[in-house]
């Protein structure tokens, strides 16, 4: 078997290697965590949950979180065991010890992270048309290229502009709860936001599994691993936070939602956040429409960042050509990986109908899911437990692996039904 990237090797026969720069300490971690998280679809999606489960949609959101986090455990503790970038091939390669399956699985992860970069780069400019008189693909060109050179600018310095992004986003979900206050108060049935009978069940359970993507996005916080300080405890921690305040922000706005219109309403609305804005305050949401605009603008810097250090990652354990592991002594971050996975997002953003190949990401990026549960199952049979790590019970992973495989299931069936 060849040396790892990081064996010494590796080391004495490239010496001069530029190392990534760690520079990312735990709050600047949870806000890229949540940017990737909380995204754009967070402003629609709960339209669509409110459809399936009515005044149930906030317990579908605490059963979605429950089985989001599962998966999130196991990325957390594989992130400490092994802290370095493009961890989910690195995850499975360690686990099945097949090179082959483990470039497939980074493959992957990049080819999901570029198509989902380049459907929210059309959706951005969809909303700057609104506002700025431009033609659709030069506007492309600009705004991914300006994306581009801020990923490339360097890692504090992307993460800085993503995180601005995300404190503007969630900002703005919490001026709507907050907007939305005085419904809550004076909100009297709370009875109905609560399970009474195991019919509800089968429209929570529906529900969940929609809500489960809306918690995606915590797996890219692996990747940016050799830019962490204190990897090993600041890498778990942050997505355990990321999952915890996402929850948390989710269920406080369903809440705030039902007391102000009803499931319905919100079912019928194409922008459900917006409607909600302006039930609660009789004014234009114009505000929540820009808001939205930087929530969908900060995905796809934050899934090209991602992708680039994919790349990376794959080309320093020798699976892909060694240029793309090139570590630039000015910026500290993979130019040419970068310029590759921009030129990609670009390419696919000009030729637009993203929506079902977008789709399709989400039930492949359930399959790494699958993958890596498992991977962690087979790692802690097969080896000895690092010391001082804190690490899941065996059933744990099997658990996350066994509802990503459901989920997938389901969606597919629910394509052939349709």
């Amino acid at each position: 078997m060849k040396p790892e990237a990081d064996s010494p090797q590796r080391r004495a026969a490239a010496p001069h290697r530029v190392a990534l720069k760690r520079s990312l300490s735990l709050p600047l971690l949870v806000l890229y965590g949540l940017g990737t998280t909380v995204g754009a679809g967070i402003y629609a999606l709960i339209g669509e949950i409110a459809a399936v489960a009515g005044y149930l949609a906030p317990v579908a959101f605490l059963l979605a979180s429950v089985m989001a986090g599962v998966t999130a455990l196991s990325f957390a503790e594989l992130s400490a065991r092994m802290p370095r970038a493009a961890g989910e091939a690195l995850y499975v390669r360690r686990a099945f010890g097949s090179r082959a399956l483990s470039t497939l699985t980074g493959l992957l992860v990049v080819l999901a992270g570029v198509v989902s970069a380049a459907a929210l780069l059309n959706g951005f400019v969809g909303y700057l048309q609104q506002f700025v008189d431009l033609e659709r693909l030069p506007a492309i060109l600009m705004i991914g290229l300006a994306l581009g050179a801020a990923a490339a600018w360097g890692i504090s310095e992307s993460v800085w502009i993503a995180s601005l992004f995300t404190v503007i986003e969630v900002g703005g979900l919490l001026w709507v709860v907050a907007v939305s206050s005085p419904a809550i108060a004076q909100f009297s049935d709370w009875s109905r936001m609560l399970p009474a009978h195991g019919a509800d069940l089968t429209h929570i359970s529906g529900a969940a599994l929609l809500a489960f993507y809306a918690f995606i996005g915590f797996e890219d916080m692996v990747n940016v691993a050799e830019e962490v300080r204190d990897v090993r405890r600041n890498l778990p921690l942050g997505i355990v936070l990321t999952l915890v305040v996402t929850t948390l922000l989710y269920i406080v706005l369903m809440v705030a939602a039902l007391t102000v219109v009803t499931p319905e309403e919100l079912a019928s609305s194409s922008a459900p956040l917006a409607l909600l804005y302006e039930y609660a305050t009789g004014r234009p949401a114009t505000a929540v429409g820009l808001i939205g605009m930087f929530a969908i603008i900060n995905g796809a810097l934050i899934q090209m960042v991602m992708g680039a250090r994919v790349l990376y990652g794959l080309s320093a354990m020798a699976q892909l050509p060694a240029a793309l592991s090139v570590v630039s002594d000015r910026t500290r971050t993979p130019l040419l990986a970068t310029g590759i996975v921009v030129l990609a997002v670009l390419t696919l953003a000009s030729l637009g109908n993203l929506a079902q190949l977008a789709e399709a990401t989400s039930v492949t990026m359930l399959i790494v899911f699958a993958a890596v549960n498992l991977a962690l199952w087979r790692i802690k049979r097969r080896r000895r437990q690092p010391p001082g790590l804190r690490v899941l019970p065996q059933w744990l992973p099997l658990t996350g692996f066994a509802i990503c495989c459901l989920t997938v299931v389901l969606k597919l069936v629910g394509r052939l039904v349709q």
